[in-house]
């Protein structure tokens, strides 16, 4: 693999980053400051944002990627992170010292939100045009597959659909009847013929002799080795390599997410969207509150006990939609439409989603997630429990979520059936999970929300 290329790509994307980060600096200051001189501060506000950028793309590794890694995902996923470390990082810079009263919060958020635009608009067009270039024959690498196993084949058909990654096979080599250094060199000279530069070594059909023979040999040839183990049988886990000392440990996650960097992650976004929406929408928060109490008499929020995460019980929070007798009715569930218990000015803030507002505060108290399986009742999860243990379980494993994609699709469920059809919806979304499907059911939830369609 021309690794030359990748450190050069991964040059250049950063001084392209460092254009856009002062180009944006500096139109916006113009646009701001149209006739006067430049302030000192701005200029060590200037300076102070790009050695924080470089500090945190160095420390986050934004730039470090690979052949496989190098997707659009991947780049924008690493670029946003090391933006959002800047914005909180200059955020707490200038809390912290003098210069803080003195910039101007519009240019700072200006420059912030046109250096994200124009990194993601940059990644976009580098990408194509790397693919493109890749699929005209241009930065190809070879590898060769060494032992006997289906895996390869996997790996061959892989790097067939994906043209964009120019990598291709070369050949396979597998060890016959004589002596090792004898087979060895006959590698070399398949390795030298081929021009490969990386070998993918199927660990099921190799001995450690032949490994150790197979490394040697990489080193003298320039050449990568990847060693391929069977991990099939826990594909759907998260698996590292430890040392213990020299002995070699495998550690398979059990966490719901796939590392811990996910879960902060989420926990991360999950507190800025909080506030952002609490705070941007302080209106739409007094107005449905105001609502409630004039058309509806009796308090304006409502507070049930559920079942969170690890199955620990906590109080959520909800805009009151129903009458303040609707306990003597004596219904479990829901009943949708034609629930005699819901207000009318209820039935308006179920369809728009606009009851569930206040669950932004069981997220910042960490009860709860924006995203994941909709918290439930005693009387659903007993239910549950005794029709399908395991699964349910599985969703007790994250925090509940004020939207989900069970909830998107089959609304309130007030039966078995219906739990049930709901609950296989959550546990796809844990298989499927990142931030970008977080985005995406956020999205969808607006929507039914301005549609209102609420189920």
């Amino acid at each position: 693999m021309n690794q030359s290329y990748q450190i050069r790509l991964a040059q250049y994307t950063r001084w392209i980053d460092l254009l856009l980060l002062n180009g944006s600096f500096g139109l916006f200051s113009w646009i701001h400051f149209p006739d006067e001189p430049v302030d000192d501060t701005y200029l060590i506000l200037q300076l102070t944002l790009n050695l924080i950028w470089l500090a945190l793309t160095y420390l986050s590794q934004t730039y470090a990627l690979s052949r496989h890694e190098l997707s659009a995902e991947a780049l924008l996923r690493r670029f946003l992170r090391a933006v959002l470390l800047l914005v909180l990082t200059i955020t707490a810079f200038l809390y912290f010292t003098k210069y803080g009263e003195s910039v101007s919060r519009l240019l700072l958020g200006n420059t912030m939100a046109a250096f994200a635009l124009t990194g993601i608009l940059s990644r976009l067009f580098s990408i194509q045009w790397l693919r493109n270039h890749r699929r005209a024959g241009h930065n190809e690498s070879g590898y060769l597959t060494v032992g006997s196993c289906d895996l390869g084949d996997i790996l061959r058909d892989r790097f067939a659909q994906r043209h964009d990654l120019g990598v291709q096979h070369r050949g396979g080599f597998e060890f016959g009847g004589r002596g090792l250094e004898d087979e060895l060199l006959r590698l070399e000279s398949l390795i030298e013929e081929t021009r490969a530069d990386c070998l993918y070594c199927c660990l099921t059909s190799l001995t450690p002799a032949q490994v150790q023979g197979i490394i040697q040999l990489g080193e003298r040839q320039r050449a990568a080795i990847r060693l391929v183990p069977d991990f099939r049988g826990f594909l759907s886990h998260q698996a590292t390599m430890h040392y213990h000392d020299v002995v070699p440990v495998i550690d398979v996650s059990t966490r719901p997410y796939s590392n811990v960097a996910d879960e902060t992650y989420k926990r991360a976004f999950d507190l800025l969207f909080s506030v952002f929406v609490m705070m941007l929408g302080a209106p739409v928060f007094l107005l449905v509150a105001g609502a409630v109490k004039v058309f509806s008499p009796g308090p304006v929020f409502f507070r049930q006990e559920r079942t969170g995460r690890w199955g620990k019980l906590f109080y959520i929070y909800k805009f009151r939609t129903m009458h303040t007798h609707a306990h003597t009715m004596g219904l479990q569930h829901s009943k949708g439409d034609f629930d005699p218990r819901v207000t009318p000015i209820g039935r308006l803030l179920r369809k728009t989603r606009l009851d569930e507002l206040p669950q932004f505060i069981n997220v910042l108290k960490g009860d709860m997630s924006v995203v994941g399986p909709r918290p439930l009742y005693r009387y659903d999860v007993d239910m549950l429990m005794e029709a399908s243990p395991v699964h349910f379980k599985k969703l007790l494993t994250v925090k509940p979520g004020i939207t989900s994609i069970g909830q998107l699709k089959v609304g309130y469920a007030d039966n078995l059936s219906l739990n049930l059809k709901r609950m296989s919806h959550d546990l796809y979304y844990l298989r499927k999970y990142s931030l970008w499907y977080d985005l995406y059911l956020i999205g969808l939830t607006v929507h039914t929300m301005v549609m209102g369609r609420g189920k």
